[in-house]
């Protein structure tokens, strides 16, 4: 496809119904908030909410080698996307699944990310009619990146609209009502669906089907648990120093941060306590 540069330029990345932009290249600087304070000096609710979506999104690896783990996975996905890249065409649809913080929304970031193109993010419990359906997969551009979240909640008539539209790009919109309804075929841009579901056994077999590409993300070892922590302390600011001992008994990077539960043998230090 014509204008992609993975290297040179972010996608734009977006949410459907929200029309927030994605996160900010790595290495930029963070500036000190003034948001306007409480009487009890916490930050209003909404703005608080918008700080750890930011904060979210700039500790999630931005390409296939920042990425720990899942060598497997990566290995794969990353010679599906130089074929895609180098035919010209949309990345063949994928699906993830996996329990929850193993990096399915990480994955589909860094795709669109390395595919140069634009990313869609919504959920199955989003899109409530078809006509949502229809009206985000017609806005999508040649290429562009349709990441569903949780897709196993999406609704049978939803997902029935979703078949043609992953197989042949074409959307069979219902006009009309009794006697006078007539089925209309509405062309789209080939695009990539990328579905990530925690439960996939109750995925049907005719959605399950039409995705290319399966992956199903394993747990971490204690080695990537240690990158994982390591990298996020230092873009959190803090200096980490870790003994990786093979006796932890947990140690995972929480959602809004780091949440580290070990055998005192993990020292993290701030090394300043305001963000760069």
């Amino acid at each position: 496809m014509k204008g992609r540069n993975a290297n040179t330029e972010s996608p734009r990345i977006a949410e459907a119904g929200a029309g927030i932009s994605g996160p900010e290249p790595q290495g930029a600087t963070h500036r000190q908030s003034r948001t306007p304070l409480k009487a009890d000096g916490a930050p209003p609710p909404a703005l608080a909410s918008e700080e750890d979506r930011q904060l979210d999104y700039s500790l999630r690896p931005h390409s296939l080698a920042e990425f720990v783990g899942q060598e497997r996975i990566k290995k794969v996905l990353g010679m599906s996307i130089a074929a895609a890249r180098q035919r010209g065409e949309a990345l063949d649809h994928v699906l993830f699944s996996a329990p929850p913080g193993l990096g399915k929304t990480s994955l589909a970031h860094i795709i669109a990310r390395e595919l140069g193109v634009n990313l869609r993010v919504t959920s199955g419990p989003a899109i409530e009619r078809a006509g949502d359906l229809a009206a985000i997969v017609s806005d999508l551009n040649q290429g562009d990146v349709l990441f569903i979240d949780e897709i196993h909640r999406l609704a049978r008539v939803v997902e029935e609209i979703l078949y043609p539209a992953m197989e042949d790009f074409e959307l069979n919109i219902v006009v009309g009502s009794g006697l006078g309804a007539r089925t209309m075929k509405l062309s789209v841009k080939p695009f990539t669906m990328i579905g990530a579901t925690t439960r996939s056994g109750l995925l049907s077999s005719a959605l399950r089907d039409r995705f290319g590409q399966h992956y199903h993300l394993d747990f971490y070892a204690h080695v990537d648990l240690t990158q994982i922590i390591q990298r996020s302390a230092h873009l959190l600011g803090f200096v980490s120093t870790t003994k990786a001992p093979s006796n932890w008994p947990r140690a995972r990077a929480a959602r809004h941060g780091l949440q580290i539960v070990c055998c005192g043998e993990c020292e993290i230090s701030p090394r300043s306590m305001r963000r760069r």
